[in-house]
């Protein structure tokens, strides 16, 4: 599996709380209780101990895991799927990259994918490659970078396509589900948790009978990071709380961009949830 950069960095990561909390750099600044020039050069990229850390707990993040990000110290251990699970990372606008999924039973080889990326070739391949019979395209949101290519994969597949009932597809046909639908694949079971916040409708599918648990989180998570969201932060924060993080520990989390990591690993180092 590519090793996919993080989709943040420490300055991402306080502007996405920054403008969540709705706090101007004066009030972050009165806050902090920091110099206006020392938030510049936070914003800037310069790590600098005292004011990260006290803009950090400003922002109601993790210092320690604010500062090990700043620090470039951590990076998920990436866990390992025998059988029955594919990441796709296709790029888009510039050197930004956006990622797509697909898992499937062993013995039935029925599968599921989860949104298209930009491009679903490798993903078509895969599907021939492994003998799938892809039954469900299910949408994590229907922002464009994550669902470009839905369109092709819909055609070459047949496959229903499922959205949101807070976020319908308007792909011709698609259909939509309510918060804990459970659809099954053989042996394996889904069930849909609403972590919205991010967009109206985003999901999480919640996976078993994998070599591991695996939460499918699209842009409610990412390693060490949260999908932005200026209206519906709070929301956004209280949802992934409930939800995501009272999974087993062991949960996969496969985010909508970045790499694969685990609630385990992100209770420690995602400086929105660490504690």
């Amino acid at each position: 599996m590519p090793r996919i950069s993080l989709e943040d960095n420490f300055t991402d990561v306080l502007g996405k709380a920054q403008r969540g909390l709705g706090l101007s750099d004066a009030d972050l600044v009165a806050r902090a209780g920091i110099k206006p020039e020392e938030l510049a050069a936070l914003q800037r990229g310069e790590i600098r101990d005292h004011p990260l850390r006290a803009v950090a707990r400003a922002l109601q993040l993790n210092p320690a895991a604010t500062m090990a990000l700043a620090r470039r110290e951590w990076y998920p251990e990436q866990p390992e799927f025998p059988r029955g699970f594919a990441l796709f990372n296709t790029p888009y606008d510039g050197e930004l990259t956006v990622n797509s999924y697909l898992i499937w039973d062993s013995r039935s080889r029925i599968a599921a994918a989860f949104d298209t990326g930009m491009n679903c070739t490798a993903m078509l391949d895969t599907i021939a490659a492994e003998k799938l019979s892809l039954h469900y395209i299910f949408l994590t949101h229907t922002h464009d970078d994550h669902i470009a290519d839905l369109p092709r994969l819909a055609e070459a597949t047949k496959a229903q396509v499922w959205a949101s009932e807070r976020e319908p597809s308007d792909h011709p046909g698609a259909q939509t589900f309510a918060e804990n639908a459970h659809f099954h694949l053989g042996e394996l079971a889904i069930k849909t948790l609403s972590t919205w916040g991010h967009s109206p409708g985003q999901t999480t599918f919640y996976v078993t009978g994998l070599s591991w648990p695996l939460a499918i989180v699209g842009d409610s998570l990412f390693a060490a990071s949260v999908g932005g969201s200026r209206e519906h932060y709070a929301d956004q924060l209280k949802n992934n709380r409930e939800k995501i993080f009272r999974l087993p520990a062991d949960t996969v989390l496969a985010c909508g961009h970045g790499p694969l990591t685990t609630l385990h690993q992100e209770r420690r180092y995602n400086p929105f949830f660490a504690r």
